[in-house]
C-alpha cells in the first residue's frame, strides 16, 4: 500500500474552503476545485516511498502487470480511472465528452496538424473517453443530457410571452426551431447566432428575477445563479435545453460519452476514466470549438442518468455505471457509541485489480496479508492488483467514512 499526495487544481470556479474542511486541513487562500487522485500525467498523485516520493504513473509504469493486474494492464496498459474531490461555488462550463473513436481520432489530427499539447486551443489531451460519475457529499446541483423537446419549447415560449422587443423573437425562434427542426438546430443557434443570444441571456435572467411566477420555474430561477457570474454568455439559455439535476447527499449521477452537462455548485466525489478530454459550449472564458461540438454531442433526450447504489453479497455498498474503468465503494464504519455497538465493523474493499483509497471521516485500518496502514481523514493511498484481499477495518472508536475506486470489472 502506498500513501498518496495528491494535486489540488486552482480553477476559479473552485470553493476555497469546501475540499480542505471535508479532509481537516488548512485552506490555502486559493480556489481549490479538484483534488486529483490517480496516475493522470498532467497532474499524477504522488507515492510515499521509504527513499522518497514517486510520481503514481512512473510506479505503475516500473511494473505495470503487478499493480495493474494481468488484464487490467493489458486492456488499458495505464491506471484506468482518475478520482477527484470536486468543489464548485461556480457553474462549470457546459461541456461534453468524446466517445473513444473521436477522442483517438482528435488527438491524430491535432497532432498531425502540429497543436501543442498545452495550446489554448487544442480540444484533446489525450486519445481516451472520459466517461464520469458524481457522487453528491453536499447537496449538489448540474445539468445534465437533453430535456424532451417539447420541455424546452414550453420554456422558450414562456419567455418569449414574458419579454419584449428583440429578445422575444430570439426565444419565439429558439422555441420554433425545436419543435421544427429538433434539438440539433436550436443547439447550433445558441451557440453561433452572437447578439440575439447574449442579449436574450442578459435579458430573461433580469425579467425571472423581477416576476415571482416565473421565478418558480426551477429552470428559469436557475437563469438569475448562471447569470450572475456568466453574464450574456450563451450557455445561460443553453441551460434551458437541458435537464436540471439536484443531487442530495448520498446521490450520485453518471455521464456518459455525448452527454451535454454542467457541474453548477456543490461537493462531491467524481471518478471518470483516465483522460482530461473536454470540448466546452458556454459558461466559460475558454477556447469553444463549434464544429467539433456539434460532432460529438448525442442529440437525443435523455432522463436524469441516476446511479443508484447495489449491496453485494459480501456488504459491499457499490455505485457501478455502465463503464468497464471505473466502480466506486462507499464504505462507513459507524462509530462505537456503547458496548452494543462493538459488533465487527469490517468490510472487504472492493477490489478488480488496482484501488484508490480516500477517507474523509474518522480513521479506518486496511488491512492484507501483505501490510497494513491506518488511513486517517484526508488521506488516500493506492493499492496495486498484487495486494489483495484487503479489508477495511475499525480503527479506534471515532468510526469512519472512505471511498474506494476500482475498475467496472476484473478485466
Amino acid at each position: 500500500m502506498y500513501f498518496l499526495e495528491n494535486t489540488f487544481r486552482d480553477y476559479p470556479w473552485g470553493s476555497r474552503s469546501a475540499i480542505s474542511h471535508l479532509l481537516g486541513r488548512e485552506a490555502s487562500g486559493a480556489p481549490e476545485a479538484e483534488m486529483w487522485i490517480g496516475a493522470h500525467p498532467t497532474a499524477p498523485s504522488l507515492a510515499v516511498l521509504p527513499e522518497g516520493r514517486m510520481a503514481l504513473d512512473e510506479l505503475i509504469a516500473a511494473d505495470p502487470e503487478a499493480l495493474l493486474g494481468k488484464e487490467t494492464n493489458a486492456v488499458y496498459g495505464q491506471l484506468p480511472f482518475l478520482a477527484k474531490l470536486l468543489a464548485a461555488d461556480k457553474p462549470l462550463s457546459v461541456q461534453v465528452h468524446p466517445n473513444p473513436a473521436q477522442a483517438a481520432a482528435g488527438l491524430a489530427a491535432e497532432d498531425a496538424a502540429g497543436v501543442p499539447r498545452d495550446a489554448f486551443h487544442r480540444n484533446y489531451r489525450d486519445s481516451q473517453h472520459k466517461p464520469e460519475m458524481l457522487f453528491a457529499l453536499t447537496d449538489f446541483v448540474a445539468l445534465s443530457g437533453f430535456r424532451p423537446v417539447q420541455e424546452s419549447a414550453g420554456l422558450f415560449t414562456t419567455l418569449a410571452t414574458a419579454l419584449t422587443g428583440a429578445a422575444s423573437r430570439t426565444a419565439e425562434h429558439v422555441a420554433s426551431l425545436l419543435l421544427t427542426q429538433g434539438l440539433r438546430a436550436a443547439f447550433g443557434y445558441l451557440l453561433d447566432a452572437g447578439t440575439p443570444v447574449s442579449d436574450l441571456a442578459a435579458a430573461a435572467p433580469a425579467l425571472v428575477a423581477a416576476d415571482p411566477v416565473l421565478a418558480a420555474e426551477p429552470a428559469l430561477a436557475e437563469l438569475i445563479s448562471l447569470a450572475s457570474h456568466y453574464p450574456s454568455d450563451p450557455g445561460v439559455v443553453v441551460s434551458l435545453l437541458l435537464n436540471l439535476v439536484r443531487l442530495a447527499p448520498g446521490e450520485a449521477i453518471y455521464l456518459d460519452a455525448g452527454n451535454v452537462h454542467a457541474y453548477l455548485r456543490g461537493l462531491g466525489v467524481e471518478v471518470m476514466a483516465n483522460s482530461d478530454n473536454v470540448l466546452r459550449g458556454g459558461l466559460t472564458s475558454k477556447h469553444i470549438d463549434v464544429p467539433e461540438l456539434m460532432g460529438t454531442v448525442d442529440f437525443n433526450p435523455i432522463g436524469v442518468p441516476r446511479l443508484r447504489s447495489r449491496t453485494t453479497d459480501l456488504g459491499q455498498e457499490t455505485y457501478v455505471p455502465p463503464f468497464a474503468e471505473f466502480a466506486l465503494q462507499r464504505i462507513e464504519i459507524p462509530a462505537v457509541v456503547d458496548d452494543t455497538s462493538m459488533a465487527d465493523a469490517d468490510v472487504p474493499l472492493l477490489q478488480n485489480g488496482p484501488v484508490l483509497v480516500i477517507c474523509v471521516q474518522g480513521e479506518l485500518l486496511l488491512d492484507s496479508p501483505y501490510s497494513d496502514a491506518r488511513v486517517a481523514r484526508g488521506e488516500s493511498v493506492f493499492i496495486g492488483a498484487d495486494e489483495a484481499p484487503v479489508m477495511a477495518r475499525r480503527s479506534g472508536s471515532a468510526g469512519a467514512l472512505a471511498f474506494v475506486v476500482t475498475t467496472g470489472s476484473s478485466g
